[in-house]
């Protein structure tokens, strides 16, 4: 029964890969003969195939230890919490990382986007959302997306709900995270209001939001999609990135991500250097 539980999920990996057994088999270097019995349980699996051929399916670190389990072995990689003292170098590090980015905003979450640190820019941007949204623990999909949240701050808010929604959608092709699906279908629930940007591409709807905010002199190209968002009557554009652990060997690690937010224009860095001078 065990050879044929892990079987399954192996099967299951490899189907949302896309990838046949013959394909999996070379890149494992193994035969088709033998993936096709491990997957329907004629074979049990070393438990360095096990290994082998999650890290060729790209199996998240969680979901490795849990094909391991049903193959009827230990699990290979611990789940530390954050505030375990020997974190205490790692926490360290991002609160440093975080500190030295400002005055631009930075936050590092897990992998159901719960901020677990956060640095004075992205403080900035929350400055006055409701008490309910910002009680622990802070989410940043919720906190974005909500309509008491950023969102009505958000000039380009259509194109920034897609490119998260698109990021969502790419996570859970990859895992199999219940509360992230479930985050997902709720704030992809939430209600967008019809708004128009007035800059670009962001049009959308027949009224303009954000009117009264101060737009930059100077039009600059953007390398990226911006998220275009007002601060006290001034419009500040970011472009993002993210950035997670090379080959981490503990979930908690696997699932941490540093997202910053870089300033798109000079008026925004302008700005933001203003608010610490």
């Amino acid at each position: 029964m065990t050879t044929a539980k892990v079987g399954t999920l192996l099967r299951d990996w490899r189907e949302r890969r896309g990838i046949s057994q013959l394909e999996l088999a070379g890149r494992a270097d193994s035969s088709s003969r033998h993936i096709s019995f491990v997957e329907n349980g004629r074979s049990r699996p070393s438990e360095e195939m096990v290994l082998r051929l999650a890290d060729h399916l790209d199996v998240p670190v969680r979901d490795r230890n849990a094909l391991l389990l049903a193959a009827g072995y230990a699990p290979r990689y611990p789940h530390t919490p954050l505030d375990d003292p020997s974190m205490g170098v790692l926490r360290e590090g991002l609160e440093r990382l975080l500190t030295g980015y400002e005055p631009y905003p930075a936050l590092v979450v897990d992998g159901t986007y719960t901020v677990v640190a956060a640095n004075r820019g992205i403080a900035m941007l929350m400055d006055g959302l409701p008490e309910h949204l910002l009680a622990p623990p802070l989410n940043a999909m919720r906190l974005t997306l909500h309509p008491e949240g950023l969102a009505p701050r958000i000039h380009n808010l259509r194109e920034w709900r897609g490119h998260l929604l698109d990021q969502m959608d790419r996570q859970l092709a990859l895992s199999r995270s219940a509360p992230l699906r479930a985050l997902y279908e709720e704030v992809a629930a939430y209600p967008v209001a019809d708004r128009q940007d007035g800059h670009g591409s962001g049009a959308h709807g027949a009224g303009t939001y954000g009117a009264g905010a101060v737009e930059p002199e100077d039009a600059v190209p953007y390398i990226a999609l911006p998220l275009r968002i007002e601060h006290d009557g001034q419009l500040l554009s970011f472009v993002s990135s993210i950035s997670t652990f090379n080959t981490p060997m503990d979930v908690t690690v696997a699932e941490l991500a540093v997202e910053t937010l870089l300033p798109a224009d000079p008026a925004t860095a302008k700005y933001l250097h203003s608010l610490t001078s």
